[in-house]
């Protein structure tokens, strides 16, 4: 639960008011309204056909597709994918508000921090515009030639902000004048400091390519050297509190102006500066740069914001990297299904543009492959087909492969390309594949005594009195939720927020965003049952009659078992002639609560 002090709680208040929830998701979405409320295409995953319901009266939305729920500060924090701080900053910047001090933090240390950050910010902007003017002072001649030899225009060259650093004094130089202190130069990331203590470009002499954030922030830059040295050819400026490389990805922003222009059947995703350069200027605007980092869980979910469909498109080496192919099962892992591209050998996708045009790079992108097949085809570039020891080293390197597919159908359709592939027969190998070592067993589990109740009919019915609780249905007002001893602790919290809310004589159904969160997997459940006639019918009003009677019988067989455990271990007569009695009693009460009748 989040612990806010008492000014901020009333500032959450006061920001969820001014910052209504359809005018803000409307915002972002093509809404359609239906009666009261209004609906939407998911934003978090890809439908066709609305499921994202916004609850207009009660300030919630929730998407029966995906599950996702959550206020005006959740939809916010997860479009925009910031943390809850920036979204609230975002949505407060919306209504003109001043955000105050949170979460126990003292006024002078919120204040600072976000004095740090916008101090940082500013300097890089200021950064930005300073190597921007540098490319177009009449000095920068190889930057341009660069620039002209890879075919970047005039336009793409200022939608991405290139620009060119001419030395290393140049810049320490400027922002001094602008009044930014040393500390702050180098804490940006754009200076480094000598043994001597002197500042001096960290990018000195190369072309400049800003990175720039979702929110249209620059937050760092990358440098690329004009000629052959011994130095990097790409070089970023350091990581910083604005700047974390694997939870980045270059060109997002405009990414994000395609989604909100159209929408975004897929995303490229590329490794470098240049290739996501390179491919917009040749039409793919779809394109983001990893910027060399191995993929992380943060860029795999920064993606998945914009599609779930997701091209890699890497250089023509990353056949042979095995650790980049596992890196990959991180898109699995998120839901995220990834096609990967193959690229000739040797060449990048920026390569490919030059050399070959849109055209060739098209041809890359529609024999792009599910990734498993891919490590098949890599695992071929490996070896000789034409010498009989390498291709069994192939089979041998490929069946494991083939058994990690995840059915029947895809196992054959492998081994049918592995037959074309290697000549040998479809027979023989399925042969070597079922002779290849089993999965390992799972570890039994060791059984638990069924309780007398449905486990799984008692959390049905938890969550149905919860729903009709929270979302106030007639039938369900008058009820007294302390009547119920939820097993779950999610259920107790939402039980308990709803009790405490009818004491000031209303239940707030976005309140419960800020007690639990918006990633609760109970909650989301919960709001399931907020769906077409579930709640609302005659056979909605009985359920949550037999609801509570499943919960109260499970009530009181769990009180049951808990005597009978006792009796086990009782001492005494008396002592078992005590709990008989419990026993006895909590069987009567049991036999008294029928379920399929009112209580």
């Amino acid at each position: 639960m989040r612990m806010q002090n008492s000014e901020y709680a009333e500032f959450i208040r006061v920001l969820k008011e001014k910052n209504d929830l359809v005018d803000v998701i409307g915002s972002y979405l093509k809404l359609e309204r239906r009666g009261y409320d209004y609906w939407a295409c998911c934003p978090f995953h890809h439908e066709n056909t609305p499921s994202f319901h916004i609850n207009a009266a009660d300030k919630y939305y929730h998407c029966f597709g995906c599950s996702e729920s959550g206020d005006v500060i959740t939809f916010v924090k997860n479009y925009e994918n910031v943390d809850y701080a920036q979204a609230v900053q975002i949505l407060a910047a919306r209504a003109g508000l001043e955000v105050p001090a949170y979460d126990g933090r003292s006024a002078e240390e919120t204040a600072e921090k976000k004095r740090k950050r916008d101090r940082l910010l500013s300097l890089l902007k200021d950064t930005a515009r300073f190597y921007l003017n540098n490319l177009y002072s009449g000095r920068a001649e190889p930057h341009l030639a660069y620039l002209a030899k890879r075919r970047v225009s005039q336009s793409t060259m200022k939608k991405f902000g290139i620009g060119a650093s001419l030395d290393f004094n140049a810049l320490p130089a400027h922002l001094l004048a602008q009044g930014y202190t040393a500390e702050e130069c180098v804490e940006s990331g754009v200076c480094a400091k000598t043994d001597e203590g002197r500042i001096f470009d960290s990018l000195g002499g190369r072309l400049i390519i800003p990175v720039i954030n979702h929110m249209d922030e620059v937050i760092a830059f990358g440098g690329r050297l004009l000629e052959k040295a011994d130095r990097a050819k790409y070089k970023n400026t350091r990581e910083t509190l604005l700047f974390n490389k694997s939870k980045n990805l270059y060109n997002i922003n405009l990414v994000k102006k395609e989604k909100r222009a159209g929408g975004l059947s897929s995303v490229i995703m590329v490794e470098g500066y240049m290739d996501a350069i390179s491919l917009y200027e040749a039409g793919f605007h779809n394109v983001v740069a990893s910027m060399g980092t191995s993929l992380t869980k943060e860029q795999a979910r920064l993606c998945k914001r914009y599609s779930e469909n997701v091209f890699i498109s890497y250089d023509g080496d990353f056949a042979g990297q095995k650790a980049n192919l596992r890196g990959l099962d991180i898109f699995k892992q998120e839901g995220i299904k990834v096609r990967v591209v193959p690229m000739p050998e040797g060449l990048d996708p920026d390569d490919v543009i030059q050399k070959r045009g849109a055209e060739g790079y098209q041809k890359c992108l529609d024999n792009a492959m599910p990734l498993i097949d891919y490590r098949i085809f890599a695992a071929q570039r490996k070896y000789d087909l034409n010498k009989t020891d390498e291709k069994r080293d192939f089979i041998r390197e490929a069946l494991p492969i083939v058994k990690e597919a995840e059915s029947a159908t895809e196992r054959e359709e492998l081994l049918k390309k592995l037959s074309d592939i290697s000549g040998v027969t479809l027979s023989s190998l399925l042969r070597d594949l079922e002779a290849a070592p089993a999965v390992a067993a799972p570890v039994p589990v060791k059984a638990v005594p069924v309780k007398e109740e449905n486990v799984w009919g008692v959390k049905k019915a938890a969550r149905f009195v919860l729903a009709a609780c929270l979302l106030s249905k007639p039938y369900a007002q008058s009820f007294d939720l302390t009547q119920i001893e939820f097993q779950e602790e999610e259920h107790r919290a939402i039980a308990e927020y709803i009790t405490e809310s009818r004491k000031s004589g209303e239940v707030r159904p976005s309140g419960i965003f800020d007690v639990l969160g918006s990633d609760s997997a109970e909650l989301s459940e919960v709001l399931n049952l907020d769906y077409g006639d579930n709640l609302d019918s005659e056979e909605g009003r009985q359920y949550f009659s037999d609801s509570i009677a499943t919960l109260q019988r499970q009530t009181l067989a769990d009180k049951k078992a808990a005597e009978t455990e006792k009796l086990a271990t009782a001492k005494t007569t008396e002592e078992k002639r005590e709990i008989l009695a419990r026993i006895d009693d909590y069987t009567k009460k049991m036999k008294n609560i029928r379920i399929g009748g009112r209580i």
